[in-house]
């Protein structure tokens, strides 16, 4: 039975390391071919879950064997397959998938991306234009569509988990609007108008991602008589007025883009707004691991990086906003709560 390893020594965990990217194509490929979504509540052999998601049995098993000493799924001594905490998570009907953020991270760019790291490093700019002749989210929409979608469901997918921790976490009962910048399809901004039923909102986000926002914010849905939908891109301007504006998971850019969103916040805001930053962080966190990897994938497509406390909090006063509190939402997100000075 093949099950999840202690750490092996360090000459063996080093060759473990490099072979890194073979972790990841397994995770792709099951993901691609459904085999979490096939795999029901009870074990399976792996001839029949071979002939539900139409392969080859010798092929799926060694592809299964593998996961499983990542303790992705669970091999047991009949030679059967099941389910573990974590190939759960590759189901696209479980409440917290993370399908399409595996796949989103192993998308065929980041394969031409990732070898070139070093000069990535060398030079501290992003290789994607080097290598497609475009900026990184123009290549995306207008020479893979299919990997824009999976970037736009991966990234709903992890809006949707998040809005429920940073509505609970954010009191706003002196305001009365609330304004969700860079918001996705607006699970945040929506959360927000549920739990306080006399407030109004915008949604500011990019064309083709505000087209497809939350069916409560859309024409006849729950929410969208309290909320006005604004196309448009927060580097460029923020024609956008609220009591509070929440940014969340967007300030991973270049250093002078993000510095252009926060100006215009700023300057939409007004004296005495509020301004709600929050961002997974790459120090005091339990997601160091994620949270470093995604940094050096940022600086590869976008030249942008993850934030460290002391780098947001450098961001933030150098926009000329006052940090009144900076506290956890859950245990991978922090919010910098803070206010334009009157």
């Amino acid at each position: 039975m093949t099950t999840a390893q202690t750490a092996p020594p360090p000459p063996m965990r080093l060759r473990e390391l490099v072979f890194g990217a073979a972790c990841a194509a397994a995770l792709r490929a099951a993901a691609r071919l459904g085999v979490a979504d096939a795999l029901g509540d009870s074990p399976m052999a792996v001839e029949d879950l071979a002939a539900a998601v139409k392969t080859e049995p010798r092929p799926l098993r060694r592809l299964l064997r593998a996961l499983t000493c990542y303790g992705v799924f669970a091999e047991h001594k009949d030679g059967t397959f099941a389910h573990t905490d974590m190939s759960l998570l590759l189901r696209e009907d479980d409440p917290h998938s993370l399908r399409y953020i595996a796949l989103w991270c192993t998308e065929p760019w980041t394969w031409d991306a990732w070898p070139l790291l070093d000069e990535a490093v060398r030079t501290g700019s992003n290789v994607v234009e080097g290598l497609y002749g475009k900026e990184f989210f123009t290549y995306l929409n207008e020479d893979a569509p299919e990997s824009a979608e999976v970037f736009n469901r991966a990234m709903t997918t992890s809006s949707r988990q998040s809005a429920q921790d940073v509505a609970a976490l954010l009191d706003l009962s002196g305001s009365t609007s609330v304004a969700d910048i860079g918001g996705g399809q607006g699970h945040v901004v929506a959360s927000l108008l549920e739990k306080y039923p006399a407030m109004r909102g915008t949604l500011l986000d990019l064309p083709r991602v505000v087209e497809n926002a939350d069916p409560r914010l859309r024409e006849g849905g729950s929410l969208a008589d309290r909320v006005r939908i604004v196309p448009g891109d927060c580097r460029e301007e923020i024609p956008v007025q609220a009591d509070v504006y929440i940014i969340k998971n967007i300030l991973e850019w270049d250093d002078d883009s993000t510095a252009r969103a926060l100006r215009n916040v700023k300057a939409a805001g007004g004296p005495g707004a509020r301004v709600v930053v929050i961002e997974n962080l790459v120090d005091d966190t339990p997601s160091m691991r994620f949270s470093t990897a995604m940094d050096l994938l940022l600086l590869l497509n976008v030249g942008g990086a993850k934030h460290t406390t002391d780098s947001m909090v450098g961001r933030l006063t150098e926009a000329g906003l006052t940090i009144e509190d900076i506290r956890p939402v859950n245990p991978y997100l922090h919010a910098f709560d803070c206010r334009v000075p009157e």
